[in-house]
């Protein structure tokens, strides 16, 4: 089971992809097919480094960087219909699904996403998780992504809960800046590759 820090919590955010559904290397398949239909490249280690952004900032600096024009709306549905085609396959994070099932109706838990509302619910049905969780915020529930503490800082408030008792469960970068930023303790949920050394990418 992955290590808590010390501290007693009221509170458990958890964000969705990479950390309770291991759907990142799903993901990453899905915008590799949306994105070659455009011809603009995406490498694996810097989908990594970009997670837990919004994916209409990743189209748009993506665009920005390989002077393409590709459509932020038309890429991103195109990318969530590969996802979810390809969504039967996902499994659980099993370090932290241990958490999830060790502190459940001790504790409220919270899903703090990147991801729209619908993926992030078609993720926690797959894994029949759904209704394990209070309170959802996802894209479109904030204005600025992380690393901005602003989406921590929103599930806390609908829980009820102060910052400093919340504790944040986070697989990327961004995503431990913007709990730091929120002044919430956090658990770093290692990558695919660590979690599974001997799978290849």
């Amino acid at each position: 089971m992955l290590p808590l820090p010390e501290g007693e919590f009221d509170a458990y955010l958890f964000d969705c992809d990479g950390t309770i559904a291991d759907s990142m290397p799903i993901h990453y398949r899905a915008w590799q097919l949306a994105l070659q239909e455009w011809g603009a490249d995406f490498g694996e280690e810097l989908f990594y480094a970009w997670g837990g952004r919004t994916p209409a900032s990743v189209i748009a600096d993506l665009n920005a960087q390989q002077g393409l024009a590709m459509p932020v709306g038309v890429v991103d549905a195109r990318r969530e219909q590969i996802f979810r085609e390809l969504l039967p396959t996902v499994g659980a994070v099993p370090e932290v699904l241990e958490h999830i099932d060790d502190a459940y109706g001790k504790v409220p838990f919270a899903v703090v996403s990147g991801s729209s509302r619908e993926s992030v619910t078609a993720s926690l049905t797959a894994l029949g998780l759904l209704d394990r969780f209070e309170v959802m915020v996802c894209a479109g529930d904030y204005l600025n992504g992380k690393p901005d503490p602003e989406c921590f800082l929103t599930a806390a408030k609908l829980l009820n809960v102060a910052p400093r008792r919340c504790l944040v469960f986070e697989d990327t970068d961004f995503g431990m800046q913007s709990a730091a930023a929120a002044g919430m303790a956090a658990v770093r949920v290692p990558p695919p590759w660590q979690r599974h050394p001997a799978a290849t990418s």
